[in-house]
């Protein structure tokens, strides 16, 4: 099958997670991604934990069908293959602190002038440019101050850290989207273009209904806890052997909970008949059900529910999750032959596409694996060169 980013190359000098987590979903969907990494130490994460046969996990999961170089960017040797490379790829990804290219001379207008079709896409904590430009972010960081947390946790209790590292990755998301924008527009102008994207910036872009409520009141909004903060019922409940998840989105939906759960009397109720009264009477209602999906189990719900569209689901562990039928069904946990790991299982591509599938192909790279495959097929330098090169650590 055709893959849709196919003849697109990417030179990589991300690191960590949210430029990484970029280029990954670009290079399941075919791209070229070319890693460039620091002779022996490589991208951080590549001493993150928990590790497989001395490989980590971690690096694994968000670096797959990558090729791996290594260039030591402050020797001028190393810097002139980098610029070599550069009048061959399409994109530019770079999540240094802003400032850093700059001083290393690889900033957009002197790469722009090798090659004026250049995208360069710079993802970072607070952007390019603005009062805390220079500072330095990490995903708990950028967390804190985008709202987020002060939004997350229980009722009355501390704000919270949402548990995946979604800082990264929805700037990542984010810079995904910029350079196929940019890619598109290439293709009709035959102009590059800086791409700056901020992960705060993106923390405040996904605050969804938190950003309209504080407008519309003038009021903070606060932790609730698991329940939405518009919508009722929409939250977990005590089963009588665990937990389930209801989503109750509309009115019709809650007069199809009320019939299937036998609180026929609650449907019309002028208390509970639209979702405005029952966000206004939560406190009066939720008892109400609560007491009432005591009396069955979480499984004997979710087939009640399920066979008649009330949407549901159980609150699934890792464990459970990544064995979930639904989830094998969709490949979305693949299994990896890695040269030093073995085998490796990590997450599949979630953008499913009928014609240009994604896919993963090959396994991430090990440090330095394709460095002198690259710059023979890319840059035509010759054997003795590399040679030197190595020889001093610049590769």
């Amino acid at each position: 099958m055709e893959q849709a980013l196919k003849g697109i190359r990417i030179l990589d000098l991300t690191r960590v997670l949210a430029g990484p987590y970029c280029t990954m979903i670009l290079a399941d969907m075919g791209a070229d991604v070319i890693k460039v990494e620091q002779p022996k130490t490589g991208d951080d994460s590549r001493q993150f934990g928990p590790y497989v046969n001395g490989e980590s996990a971690y690096f694994m999961s968000i670096n797959r069908n990558k090729r791996s170089i290594t260039l030591n960017l402050k020797d001028e040797g190393a810097k002139a293959e980098f610029f070599k490379l550069i009048e061959t790829v399409d994109v530019l990804a770079e999540n240094f602190k802003p400032g850093t290219m700059e001083k290393l001379g690889l900033d957009y207008e002197t790469l722009k002038a090798i090659n004026p079709r250049l995208i360069y896409a710079s993802t970072s904590g607070f952007g390019q440019t603005g009062p805390y430009s220079r500072r330095p972010a990490y995903d708990g960081v950028v967390q804190a101050m985008g709202g987020i947390m002060s939004i997350t946790g229980e009722k009355g209790g501390k704000p919270t850290r949402v548990g995946p590292s979604i800082g990264d990755i929805i700037a990542g998301m984010f810079t995904a989207i910029g350079i196929l924008g940019a890619v598109h527009y290439r293709e009709q102008s035959g102009k590059g273009q800086k791409i700056d994207v901020a992960m705060l910036d993106c923390q405040l872009a996904v605050l969804e209904n938190a950003i309209s409520r504080y407008f519309a009141t003038g009021i903070s909004p606060k932790p609730e806890g698991n329940r939405h903060a518009s919508i009722v019922p929409f939250e977990p409940f005590d089963t009588s052997d665990g937990e389930i998840m209801i989503a109750v989105g509309n009115d019709n939906l809650w007069k199809k909970f009320c019939q299937l759960t036998g609180l026929n009397d609650l449907a019309e109720h002028e208390h509970f008949k639209t979702n405005p009264l029952r966000s206004e009477h939560y406190s009066e209602l939720r008892p109400l059900l609560a007491d009432i999906l005591m009396t069955k189990t979480t499984s004997q719900w979710q087939t009640l529910f399920d066979e008649n569209g009330v949407p549901n689901g159980p609150i699934n562990s890792i464990e459970q999750i990544v064995n979930d039928p639904q989830i094998i069904s969709r490949e979305m946990i693949l299994e990896m032959t890695h040269p030093t790991a073995k085998i490796v299982k990590i997450p599949g591509v979630p953008i499913k596409m009928s014609e240009t599938q994604g896919d993963v192909y090959s396994p991430s790279p090990l440090l330095g694996q394709h460095t002198e495959e690259i710059l023979t097929e890319l840059n035509h330098t010759p054997p003795e060169v590399l040679a030197e090169l190595k020889a001093r650590g610049a590769i």
